[in-house]
């Protein structure tokens, strides 16, 4: 056991050594993200019992009392538990501490903290920053595990789980400017404790053991850089494959209304609109042209992808028996109309027919036609989890569909009877924003990360992460490094209010820039003769003024928006 132990600690100093962070200054390190760790099958993030330990010495603090609780060694093992909603500390049978109402910190400055047999990518899964463990709001006796660290770190840990490293650096790269602009800006702030989970629900989010080196680089090559539209940062959605065409926002996502209903389609998003990859191909919203479309393999950039095209097939019977389950559990989901209850309520069915498309051909409303009456399923991934085989649902909603029927005979005067269902389809995931196998044929043909995104995102630029400043906050200065290839770059000002003069630091160049107040429109100043090629830093400075009660927001834009 004593050889085992030090065979581990040799493989975990190995592994701290070669992963360590690099050096560079960033002004994302100011940034924390708290991400919810769920369990080994991604199901849970609730818990009442834990063992953590960490390649290196680490220390467990009581956070409500700023006290620390013990220090331990590297690779000791520790369990906390809950019970009477208080936490307890032990090790082994020894009882550390008791009755600590938490949250409870461990962190390990010089090793990573893991916890005793959560598996990611089929190793132990190991995690820089600090663990946080923390009660559940409105649970009894549960807990959420959280990693809480700097930015870059996180991004670190999500890219190379997001999307294949042999897609290449530009792909990577804006895979990365997406991943941070969906952490800082997400679709739903559904977690209380944490700002975002570990799980494709969000973002999959891997660890430190999972980073690689050219990930890391295109994490670091993109430091601070977002994807931004309207002077905000986009909804910057992603999935696997869009199929060679992707779908606008409204006609896949739902909308929650302020009185708690949920209306599809959504309201629309100006930078998420439906684009074809090849710009010949027409609008797919008949049913003429979407069979067309994904029953043939046009050239695209998700031709390489296994899920460029796919078919399913199901038996009569087969699919009647899984629609009378699917039905059931979407409708309490409140996605299918009328309210399906019992599968006595089905019948025998008769067609399915796809009653409205988005410009992708993407389905938004299917109607299952039976003997007994039609039931409508709307919106993409209800629509996916109805029409499962073998307990996974569809890959897309792209999808066409086509009844076999069995002639009868000539004496007969029943119906032609439904004998086999075929599902002919394109695309894996939502297929809004960003496709991932898209953006790696596209940076194998040359383009940059700065093209892929905005061939995938209209109306949208590439710019640094906004920086407030304010005499009033006291935050009047910021730096931010950032790399670039582009010969054109601006710096944008948001001046609503009434500042006069901004100072910026480019590079070592000093520059006053004089600013007038715009209610409606950003003022631009051409920064590009300051600029070169790779990393550059800037300092932004606001001259205090007992007047400057408002902030002014800034940042440098790398590329333009297209529309």
């Amino acid at each position: 056991m004593r050889f085992n132990k030090v065979l581990l600690f040799l493989i975990f100093t190995i592994f701290l050594t070669a992963t360590q962070p690099s050096n560079a200054i960033s002004a994302n390190q100011g940034k924390m993200v708290r991400v919810g760790i769920s369990d080994v099958k991604f199901q849970n993030y609730y818990y009442n019992t834990i063992n953590i330990t960490a390649t290196d010495s680490f220390r467990l603090t009581d956070k409500a009392t700023n006290s620390i609780i013990a220090d331990f060694g590297a690779l000791e093992d520790v369990n906390i538990t809950i019970k009477d909603n208080c936490f307890i500390v032990k090790q082994g049978t020894t009882t550390i501490a008791n009755g600590l109402e938490g949250p409870i910190t461990a962190e390990s400055e010089n090793g990573f903290v893991t916890v005793k047999n959560l598996k990611r990518a089929g190793q132990n899964a190991y995690y820089r920053g600090t663990f946080e463990i923390t009660k559940a709001p409105q649970k009894v006796n549960q807990f959420n595990l959280i990693n809480v660290l700097d930015l870059q770190s996180y991004l670190k840990g999500v890219v190379p789980n997001e999307m294949p490293v042999r897609f290449g650096l530009e792909a990577l790269k804006a895979q990365a400017v997406l991943a941070r602009s969906y952490v800082l800006k997400p679709r739903e702030r559904n977690y209380h404790n944490f700002d975002v989970c570990d799980s494709v629900a969000c973002q999959v989010y891997f660890g430190a053991n999972t980073e690689k080196e050219l990930s890391d680089k295109a994490v670091d090559e993109t430091d601070n850089i977002v994807a931004m539209s309207d002077n905000e940062l986009v909804l910057a959605l992603y999935s696997s494959t869009a199929g060679g065409y992707t779908e606008s926002y409204e006609n896949a996502f739902s909308t929650d209304m302020s009185n708690g209903v949920r209306v599809f389609p959504g309201s629309p998003r100006a930078f998420l609109k439906g684009v074809p990859d090849d710009p010949k191909t027409p609008v797919l919203n008949t049913e003429e042209a979407a069979r067309k479309f994904y029953t043939t393999n046009p050239e695209t950039f998700d031709n390489k992808s296994p899920y460029f095209r796919w078919t399913k097939e199901w038996e009569k019977t087969e699919l009647e028996n899984i629609l009378k389950q699917t039905l059931k559990t979407q409708s309490q989901a409140g996605f299918v109309k009328p309210k399906f209850e019992k599968p006595e309520d089905f019948g025998s069915l008769k067609e399915i027919k796809v009653t409205r498309r988005g410009v992708s051909g993407k389905a938004m409303f299917v109607d299952i036609i039976t003997d007994k009456g039609t039931f409508t399923v709307s919106k993409e991934l209800p629509i996916r989890r109805t029409f499962q085989k073998n307990n996974i649902s569809l890959p897309s909603a792209n999808v066409v569909f086509d009844i076999e029927i069995t002639e009868p005979d000539k004496d007969s005067k029943n119906e032609q009877p439904v004998t086999k269902i075929i599902a002919h389809g394109g695309g894996f995931g939502h297929g809004v924003g960003m496709s991932q196998f898209g953006a790696g044929a596209m940076g194998d043909a040359g383009y940059s990360y700065e093209e892929i995104i905005q061939h995938y995102f209209k109306n949208t630029s590439i710019s640094t992460y906004p920086v407030e400043l304010s005499n009033q906050t006291g935050h009047d200065t910021d730096t931010q490094l950032f790399y670039t290839k582009n010969k054109k770059v601006n710096l944008v000002v948001e001046n609503k209010f009434q500042f006069s003069k901004l100072t910026v630091v480019v590079n070592g160049q000093e520059l006053s820039l004089e600013v007038v107040p715009r209610l409606f429109k950003n003022e631009k100043f051409d920064i590009s003769p300051y600029i070169k090629k790779g990393e550059n830093r800037i300092t932004y400075l606001l001259p205090y003024s007992p007047l400057h009660k408002k902030p002014v927001r800034v940042y440098v834009e790398l590329k333009e928006a297209e529309n």
